[in-house]
């Protein structure tokens, strides 16, 4: 499936009508879940294009800062953020998806609101500096995977304006060579979030895509072994094709007992996971 997903942009205000808490990024989620015959299926929740902040605290010196938001047929997210000396940090994330929103779980054994809380493992942000991360992280937990990119958040913002000064996550900085890695059976999901022009003028003859060789590792052993050449052909006003450049694209994923996913970036936007 071929998925446009959302932007999100909060802005909190403290008592005087100033910025306390900004943050403007973009996620979706893959979520494995029970079926009504006992079968496990993998689905895909993209925000919409309607969201909600109720609930999102400014915090001090005494009470952490929340960034919470509301989407769809009862989804929600949070991130709470505390402040310690010169620097705050992501404490957890708090997901809740449910169930009884047909459109995404439309045979879910289990009906109503389920939550997830993971630990947030980045490391703190200097006050008075804005956290940016263009590339694309996965957070994984039971059966869900949280995936973010184009992220830029600062909180306890001071005088009411956001920073220029900016604290880069590591995986923004180039490295010598890609890694490889992988999580989820029976699913093939795209992500992308920038869509190229639509030609004026004859586009050029695409050529076949580079064959990439992937692999993801369970302790010293392989465990799944991928060798394939991508090419995805997509119809949104015009259509366009993009290969996958094996040379620049990064793998992530894990093996289960039952399952396995890999997902793969290539670095321009662009997710694929199987």
């Amino acid at each position: 499936g071929f998925f446009q997903s959302y932007a999100v942009e909060v802005d909190i205000k403290d008592a005087s009508n100033a910025t306390c808490l900004y943050a403007n990024w973009m996620m979706r989620f893959l979520i494995t879940y029970e079926t009504n015959t006992s079968d496990y299926k993998t689905t895909a929740l993209n925000l919409s294009s309607s969201v909600t902040h109720n609930g999102s605290v400014c915090g001090n010196d005494t009470q952490a800062a929340l960034l919470a938001v509301q989407f769809g047929e009862g989804h929600s997210w949070s991130i709470n953020i505390t402040k310690n000396n010169e620097t705050y940090q992501g404490d957890f994330f708090t997901f809740t998806y449910n169930t009884n929103d047909t459109a995404v779980f439309p045979d879910a054994k289990r009906k109503g609101p389920v939550t997830v809380v993971v630990k947030d493992t980045s490391r703190p942000v200097q006050l008075n500096n804005v956290f940016v991360c263009h590339n694309t992280d996965f957070i994984e937990a039971e059966n869900v995977t949280q995936i973010f990119w184009n992220v830029t958040v600062q909180a306890f913002v001071q005088n009411g304006t956001v920073s220029k000064k900016e604290s880069r996550c590591p995986a923004d900085t180039p490295t010598s060579a890609p890694t490889v890695l992988p999580t989820i059976a029976n699913v093939t999901t795209v992500s992308t979030t920038t869509l190229s022009p639509a030609p004026t003028t004859a586009p050029k003859p695409v050529e076949n895509p580079d064959t990439g060789n992937y692999s993801l590792k369970s302790g010293n052993k392989t465990c799944l072994l991928a060798t394939v050449g991508l090419q995805l052909n997509v119809s949104q006003d015009k259509p366009f094709l993009i290969n996958i450049n094996p040379k620049t694209t990064i793998a992530d994923g894990a093996c289960g007992n039952t399952t396995a996913t890999l997902k793969l970036n290539d670095g321009n936007s662009t997710m694929i996971g199987f």
